[in-house]
């Protein structure tokens, strides 16, 4: 079973990056997109952005297109989130994911964007 860990969260001000990372322990990846979401205070968990397990496709929600970039090594098992130009409204909590909805998650990191 893959255990998936995320880190590079934290606290930071409005317009500026962060990069969060995905590792994956007890097995590869396998033959899933792997993908990232995020959850707000009061809202449903959406997708942010996925991967293709050739790394050849990607797609993000059109709220941060242009601005997030997702990227993965798979020969190390990580899947990693650049986010830049945070804006308050990017504050949640975020999760990676291994196969969809009903796949594998993380714990979740918690990314905070002051205004």
């Amino acid at each position: 079973q893959i255990q998936l860990v995320e880190s590079g969260g934290g606290l930071v001000q409005a317009g500026d990056s962060l990069r969060l990372s995905c590792t994956a322990s007890g097995r590869a990846f396998s033959f899933y997109t792997m993908g990232w979401f995020r959850q707000a205070p009061g809202k449903e968990r959406e997708l942010v952005g996925s991967l293709s397990r050739n790394g050849l496709t990607t797609w993000y929600a059109d709220s941060v297109k242009g601005r997030f970039t997702i990227s993965g090594d798979y020969a190390k098992n990580t899947v990693d989130l650049q986010m830049n130009s945070l804006k308050p409204e990017d504050t949640a909590v975020y999760y990676c994911n291994e196969g969809g909805p009903s796949g594998s998650w993380g714990q979740g990191t918690q990314v905070t964007v002051s205004s």
